[in-house]
């Protein structure tokens, strides 16, 4: 089984308060239950940032005691004086062996927790309805989902081996500074400490909301620019390249704007924090150089204090980077988290059982549906479709053809009403059960960016290269793929825009035969073809279809005059039902539509000729 999403905690955007709620959802990433190598693996990280941390604290000493070896004249401190050198060098390199060596540990523990949130956020995604999905840029939550796992990583490298280690030096800092000098140097560190602290976080907290504006005008820019790239060919028809570079160019100059003030910012920050650390450092040397021109201390304190000072400020200087990442790992991390946090607005019932299909049989029941609350679609909707039938569905634009599709698909749930495959409510089984028991041939055949045979084989999880070959066969698309000179292995380009309109209804087609499924849906899929292409994709439609419970969605009604029964629909109503036949005899709705588009033909005749 997957590993499910910890629970969420917090739902805007993470103040100062939120902070902790959005990194304890993340604790479980960190310090997974089922994987004791890992957490083996932060054991040990953990005991190598203590012994790199007490090397580095004990350095001073060993250089006091060099210096103070080499003010006594004798000539046997000199030997001393060495041997505190090496031990300094020593200790030095000790501490880079240390901490590397807690770097090689640690890695893969970072990188296996930014994986395993990375893949539970896809599966998420795609577990999202598919309203949630019509509603979103593309771009933006592909920018998202990046920023949020990317900072990771980052957020796990500061916070356990820069601001756990710091805070263990600064409490040593103060400990050995009491024992050698008093309270007064203890309190001034104290004191520069929490100013510098309190002074980063102001600064950081307002570049903050600067750096949110930068992301928002970012994903803004992103998702324009494959707005456009996705639909080039529609900037191409209406020569419309100089509008969108000029749309594009208004997002990237709102983001370059906002990125000067970010760095701007950046700037006002470095500066405080050095004149904070500085007035400390001039402080406390000046004070032992007072000392030692009293003869209360000696040079070694001086270098003993420069030191510490030194080693204390190297983290301290970065703790307005490291507030910076963590603060905007958590504003990332809480985007992502609530991306992910939409709710499903289906989702399969509790205990539900897989679908059964023996008899292939579909049903709508009084079906009432809308995709907004105060604009209803289907008004109490009831047909069926019998097992082996072969059915169409007819009607103006906006009767309800395609969200009849949908709700099949379960990509929406009715308001009220019932959907029936062999006798069983679609409601009451699992979706992966339902959509493994229908193919779909739909109007535009979106193909990834892989090759022919790639796509076909997408059909069923496990399909054998003869699987592929039997389907392009019966698909009538085996032999256009044996003239390729790369045959199954051709790539198809984005979206399948290599391939003409006709081959990619046939891959489709291919790809619903290795599915195999006992029931058939055929939306609108010969609208967008040439009349010469369309009847021999008709005709492999006919074939593909015996045996199975076929439902076509038609705009063309000459491409449905042989169906079972034809289901014409009205503003969401069954207005008529019938054979062809029997509703031209009826001279309805449906003898109307066919009238008009068969004087529609004769038009587009007489202007050819």
């Amino acid at each position: 089984m997957g590993r499910t999403m910890p629970p969420d905690h917090a739902t805007q955007a993470p103040a100062g308060h939120e902070t902790w709620p959005t990194l304890r959802r993340f604790l479980p990433y960190l310090w997974p239950a089922d994987r004791p190598t890992l957490k083996r693996r932060i054991a040990i990280a953990m005991l190598l940032v203590l012994v790199a941390k007490a090397t580095t604290l004990a350095l001073p000493y060993a250089y006091k005691r060099a210096v103070n070896a080499m003010t006594t004249p004798a000539n046997e401190a000199a030997m001393v004086a060495l041997s505190f050198v090496i031990a300094y060098a020593a200790g030095r390199f000790a501490a880079v062996a240390f901490d590397n060596t807690r770097n090689i540990v640690f890695e893969r523990v970072g990188q296996d927790a930014t994986r395993v949130l990375a893949e539970d956020v896809f599966a998420r995604l795609h577990r999202l309805s598919l309203r949630f999905h019509l509603s979103r840029r593309t771009g933006e939550v592909t920018k998202v989902i990046e920023r949020g796992t990317k900072s990771i990583d980052t957020m796990l490298y500061f916070l356990l081996f820069n601001v756990a280690p710091t805070a263990i030096e600064l409490t040593a800092v103060a400990v050995i500074f009491y024992l050698n000098f008093g309270w007064g140097l203890v309190l001034a560190t104290a004191v520069t400490v929490a100013t510098y602290i309190v002074v980063t976080r102001k600064i950081t907290e307002w570049r903050t909301n600067l750096r949110r504006q930068m992301n928002d005008l970012d994903g803004q820019a992103l998702a324009r620019a494959v707005d456009s790239l996705l639909n080039y060919e529609t900037v191409k028809y209406f020569g419309a390249e100089d509008r969108e570079k000029e749309r594009y160019a208004r997002a990237t100059r709102a983001y370059a704007d906002a990125a000067v003030k970010s760095e701007n910012s950046l700037g006002l920050l470095n500066i405080s924090q050095a004149l904070i650390m500085n007035l400390l450092m001039a402080g406390a040397m000046g004070w032992t150089v007072w000392g030692w021109s009293k003869g209360q201390l000696t040079t070694g304190d001086l270098v003993f204090v420069n030191t510490y000072l030194t080693q204390l400020f190297r983290p301290l200087d970065m703790l307005g980077m490291v507030y910076r990442t963590i603060n905007q790992g958590v504003i990332d991390m809480a985007a992502m988290f609530r991306l992910i946090d939409t709710e499903t607005e289906v989702r399969d019932a509790p205990g539900a059982a897989a679908l059964v299909v023996r008899r292939p049989t579909v049903v709508f029941d009084n079906v009432v549906f809308g995709y907004e609350p105060d604009r209803t679609i289907l008004h109490g909707l009831s047909f069926e479709v019998p097992a082996g039938g072969q059915v169409a569905l007819v009607g103006p634009s906006g009767a309800g053809k395609s969200t009849i599709a949908r709700l099949l698909f379960r990509f929406y749930d009715p308001w009220s009403g019932r959907i029936l495959i062999d006798g069983q409510d679609i409601a009451q089984v699992t979706q992966a059960s339902l959509r493994g028991a229908i193919g779909i041939v739909p109007q535009d055949s979106v193909l990834f960016n892989d090759t022919i045979g790639y796509n076909i084989a997408y059909g069923r999880d496990g399909a054998t290269h003869d699987d592929i070959v039997a389907a392009a066969r019966g698909a009538a698309i085996l032999p256009f793929i044996e003239r390729l000179p790369q045959g199954f292995d051709t790539e198809v380009g984005e979206r399948g825009l290599k391939l003409s309109g006709g081959e990619k209804q046939r891959v489709a087609i291919a790809r619903t035969l290795v599915k195999d499924p006992p029931i058939l849906l055929l939306d609108e899929a010969t609208s967008a073809l040439d009349s010469r292409t369309e009847r021999d994709i008709l005709a492999t439609l006919h074939r593909v279809s015996e045996h199975r419970t076929s439902i076509s969605i038609a705009h063309r009604l000459s491409t449905i005059a042989d169906a079972d029964a034809i289901l014409v629909l009205e503003q969401g109503r069954l207005a008529e039902s019938g054979t062809h036949a029997e509703l031209l005899r009826r001279d309805g709705l449906y003898a109307e539509m066919w009238a008009r588009q068969q004087s529609e033909q004769d038009e587009v005749s007489e202007a050819a000729e």
